[in-house]
């Protein structure tokens, strides 16, 4: 950039002050500060632009070279898990295409285990089970009461006179 010294200052000033005069000067001073102030802000905008240019083309590099990772990484572990599989049916296959997996004569081989059947638990029918001597004596209700029911049923009686 230009580089402008005291003495360069002083000298655009004794020239200034003598050809724009000292009733001129204030005003010209304060256009020239303002027109200064503006080309600073408009070359810090580009520079920031070109800051925020640089940097989405480096995000964007890193973007595909984290794309590009991921691929592969996506790519080994499906290879790797085919390759298993294939070498789990081929072994699946040769044990029970084998004579001693069908005798029941192969060690190591289980048979399925058997399959899932739900347990079909009823609660309803469950606590019905219950008997009746049962629930009286540890206080589980039988029949559904409101609070107002409950408190005169366990009210204590006053004698009659």
């Amino acid at each position: 950039m230009i580089d402008f010294g005291f003495d360069k200052i002083a000298l655009i000033g004794a020239v200034a002050l003598i050809v724009i005069g000292p009733e001129k000067l204030p005003r010209v001073a304060r256009t020239v500060g303002h027109l200064i102030g503006k080309a600073q802000r408009y070359v810090a905008d580009v520079k920031a632009e070109v800051n925020r240019s640089i940097e989405l083309e480096e995000l964007k590099k890193m973007k595909t070279q984290f794309e590009d990772a991921a691929h592969d990484v996506e790519s080994s572990v499906s290879s790797a898990v085919n390759q298993t599989s294939q070498e789990l049916n081929t072994t699946w296959d040769s044990i029970t295409a084998s004579p001693e997996a069908n005798s029941g004569t192969h060690e190591g081989l289980q048979p399925p285990p058997p399959e899932y059947r739900h347990p079909k638990k009823n609660w309803r029918v469950k606590r019905g089970a219950t008997p009746q001597w049962y629930k009286q004596r540890n206080g589980i209700r039988a029949k559904a009461q409101s609070g107002a029911a409950r408190v005169a049923r366990f009210r204590p009686q006053r004698p009659s006179a």
